[in-house]
């Protein structure tokens, strides 16, 4: 009989970064087709942009990598990958990557279609800004 393995899921879906790594091994795995190569190129972007990125998994199986707070989310659809910044309003984007979600005030996404490529310098870059955002002081609140 197998042994159960302890439960490492969080009150809010979250689960161990070692479960999520493999969670999200096989989820590419699982795609075989242009979105789980496009995935896994943007996994691994995201790691050379930020070597102390964590992995997670939330939200139905969604992978996550946050670094000081959520950075992105990596969500495959039949026609895209979406890759949704938490804090995306306040990034800049030069290279204009941001192509979907543009009305909020918060988040912004970047859909990538089959035979699409993604301009990885400008990807790198906006990873290490929205890491920047989550790592810079927070303003302190009075209380007048």
């Amino acid at each position: 009989m197998k042994k159960a393995e302890p439960d490492t899921q969080s009150g809010d879906g979250a689960v161990s970064a070692e479960s999520a790594t493999r969670q999200i091994d096989a989820k590419i795995a699982s795609l075989a087709d242009w979105r789980g190569k496009t995935l896994a190129s943007v996994r691994v972007l995201i790691h050379q942009a930020d070597p102390d990125v964590v992995e997670e998994v939330k939200w139905r199986g969604a992978p996550v990598w946050s670094h000081a707070g959520m950075i992105c989310t990596g969500e495959t659809y039949k026609l895209a990958v979406k890759l949704t910044f938490a804090k995306g309003a306040a990034l800049p984007d030069p290279a204009g990557l941001f192509n979907s979600s543009l009305d909020g005030n918060t988040r912004r996404a970047i859909d990538i279609h089959e035979g699409e490529q993604l301009d990885a310098a400008a990807f790198k870059a906006l990873i290490r800004a929205a890491v920047a955002i989550n790592a810079a002081p927070k303003p302190k609140r009075t209380n007048i």
